[in-house]
C-alpha cells in the first residue's frame, strides 16, 4: 500500500449510459491537491454543486449507491469509486454532467482503462490512514447479512454470498491486497434475478439496461414467449438460457464472477469512510445498504477516537532524536529547571519531548508534600521548552538564542501528574516562525490521557553577551 497520496496526472473522459435513467452522462476525473479526497460536481446544475464521497450524504442505496449535497446528486457511483480505491488515488474531482454515472459494462474495468489513460501522480504528503485497532460489525438478520471489519497491516476483503439459488450455489472472492484489484475484480460485471429485470422494467428502471451489463441468472422455468417478450423490452436478439442457469447475453469471465462483483461494490461503497483503510473486511451476503451502514459505522468510530489518533507514540526502546546531553547543550536551562529529557520526534512543525517524573524532583518537597503534585506551570514550562528545541532549529547556531515567553492562552490542566509518570510533550506550529515569533499548541500526555495544554507563544533572540 501506497505511503504517499495520488492525484491523476490530467483530466480525463468517458461517456455511457446510466443504468436506470438511460441519459447519456459524460464523467470527466480532474487532478486535485493533497487533502482533497474524492469529491463529485455535477456541472450541468446551475451553481454547479459539489458533494463529497462521504457516507453521511447517502440518501438512497435501492438500486445502487447515491449522494446529495449542496442541493446536487450523484447516482450509481460504487463502481467509479471502487476504480478509484483499486488504483489508491485519493485526490480527484469527478464532474458529471447528469445525476447517474454511466453503466458501461457492468464492471469497473473500463473506469480503471480511463484513469490509466491519465496516468498517476505521486503527490508530497503522506496517506492519513485509518488504521483499524478493534472488531467493528454490522448484523441484519433478517437478511441474513454480517459484515465485520477486523485490525490487519494491509487492506483485505473477503466476501461470502449464499441467496438460496440452485444456479448460484455458494461464492466467495477474496482480495489480499488492494494492489490485486484490477487483476481480480475490476472486471467482474453485475448480476441481478430474471425476476428481479421483470420488477425493474414494470418500475420504469433499468432504461440503460440493454442485456450487455448484466449477468441475468435464471432462477424459474421460463417459457419462450418470456424470453421473447424481453428480447423486445430490451431490444436485444434472441436470447435463450444456457445450461449453467444463466441468460446468454453474456458468458461468465469467472466461475465466481457475481462473488467478485459483490467485492467490487463493497470495495467502493466503503470509499465512502473518506480515509484509505488498514484492516481486513468479511462480509456474508454484503449490499449496497449494508455496505454504507458498515462505512457509517467505521467513520463514526474514527470521530470518536480523532483525539487518540494525535497522541504520540512513545517507544523508550527507540534511540532519541536529541538525549538529555544533546538539549543540554541546546538549551540555556540547567538542573533543577531542565524539565526535558529526551526529544522523540520532531519535524519543520512539530516536536515531541519526554519528561520522566520521579520522586525526587524538587518541587516536590514544597508543593504538597503529603500529597506529590507537579505544579501546572512547570507543566506549561516542560512544553515551553521542547517547542524551544524546534524553534532554536531553525538557527544555525542555537547555542546563542534564548526563547521567551510572550503569552499563554487557553491553559487547562486535565489530570494530576506526580512521581513515577512519564509526560509525553507535544508541540505543534499553529503558524509559520516569522521574525522570530513562535506560536504553538502544547499538549502534555500521560499515556492516552491529557494532564495539560495551552496555546504558548515566543520569540527567538540572540543571547547578549556578558
Amino acid at each position: 500500500m501506497n505511503d504517499k497520496q495520488q492525484t491523476i496526472k490530467q483530466p480525463v473522459s468517458l461517456s455511457g449510459i446510466g443504468l436506470h435513467t438511460g441519459q447519456q452522462v459524460t464523467v470527466t476525473f480532474k487532478p486535485a491537491a493533497p487533502n482533497h479526497g474524492i469529491r463529485f460536481q455535477r456541472i450541468d446544475l446551475p451553481e454547479q454543486p459539489t458533494i463529497n464521497a462521504d457516507a453521511d450524504l447517502v440518501v438512497d442505496t435501492s438500486r445502487g449507491t447515491t449522494l446529495e449535497q449542496n442541493g446536487g446528486r450523484v447516482s450509481t457511483i460504487e463502481h467509479l469509486l471502487a476504480a478509484l480505491v483499486g488504483l489508491q488515488i485519493d485526490n480527484v474531482l469527478v464532474q458529471m454532467d447528469g445525476v447517474e454515472a454511466p453503466i458501461l459494462d457492468g464492471s469497473a474495468m473500463p473506469y480503471i482503462k480511463t484513469l490509466h489513460e491519465a496516468g498517476i501522480e505521486t503527490q508530497d504528503s503522506p496517506r492519513n490512514y485509518f488504521v483499524l485497532d478493534t472488531i467493528l460489525e454490522f448484523k441484519d438478520p433478517k437478511n441474513q447479512v454480517e459484515i465485520v471489519a477486523v485490525p490487519d497491516n494491509g487492506y483485505r476483503l473477503t466476501v461470502m454470498i449464499d441467496y438460496n439459488s440452485k444456479v448460484l450455489g455458494t461464492q466467495h472472492a477474496h482480495l489480499d491486497k488492494v494492489e490485486d484489484f484490477e487483476e481480480y475484480a475490476s472486471g467482474a460485471r453485475t448480476f441481478c434475478f430474471l425476476h428481479e429485470i421483470e420488477y425493474l422494467v414494470q418500475q420504469d428502471l433499468i432504461k440503460g439496461g440493454d442485456l450487455s451489463n448484466a449477468i441475468v441468472v435464471v432462477d424459474r422455468d421460463v417459457t419462450e414467449a418470456e424470453l421473447d417478450k424481453l428480447s423486445a423490452v430490451l431490444n436485444k436478439p434472441k436470447v435463450r438460457v444456457e445450461k449453467t442457469g444463466i441468460l446468454s447475453n453474456i458468458e461468465l469471465r469467472h466461475e465466481n464472477e457475481p462473488a467478485r462483483h459483490k467485492l467490487l461494490d463493497l470495495l467502493g461503497d466503503l470509499a465512502l469512510v473518506g480515509r484509505p483503510i488498514k484492516g481486513r473486511i468479511v462480509a456474508n451476503r454484503p449490499g449496497h445498504a449494508s455496505n454504507v451502514q458498515m462505512a457509517k459505522i467505521i467513520k463514526a468510530y474514527i470521530k470518536e477516537n480523532r483525539n487518540k489518533e494525535d497522541i504520540p507514540k512513545y517507544d523508550p526502546t527507540k534511540t532519541p532524536v536529541y538525549d538529555i546531553k544533546q538539549i543540554e547543550r541546546i538549551l540555556p536551562h540547567k538542573y533543577p529547571f531542565l524539565l526535558v529529557d529526551k526529544i522523540v520526534e520532531m519535524s519543520d512543525k512539530h516536536v515531541v519531548g519526554i519528561k520522566n517524573v520521579t520522586f525526587n524532583e524538587p518541587f516536590f518537597q514544597g508543593h504538597f508534600p503529603g500529597n506529590p503534585v507537579m505544579p501546572g506551570v512547570l507543566q506549561l514550562e516542560a512544553l515551553a521548552q521542547a517547542g524551544g528545541i524546534l524553534a532554536l532549529s531553525t538557527v544555525s547556531d542555537p547555542e546563542n538564542y534564548d526563547t521567551y515567553f510572550l503569552k499563554i492562552d487557553q491553559a487547562r490542566f486535565k489530570n494530576k501528574v506526580g512521581p513515577g509518570d512519564t509526560l509525553i510533550l507535544k508541540m505543534e506550529l499553529i503558524s509559520p516562525i516569522r521574525r522570530g515569533i513562535c506560536e504553538m499548541k502544547g499538549t502534555a500526555y500521560i499515556g492516552d490521557k491529557i494532564a495539560s495544554e495551552a496555546i504558548l507563544m515566543a520569540r527567538i533572540m540572540r543571547r547578549e553577551q556578558p
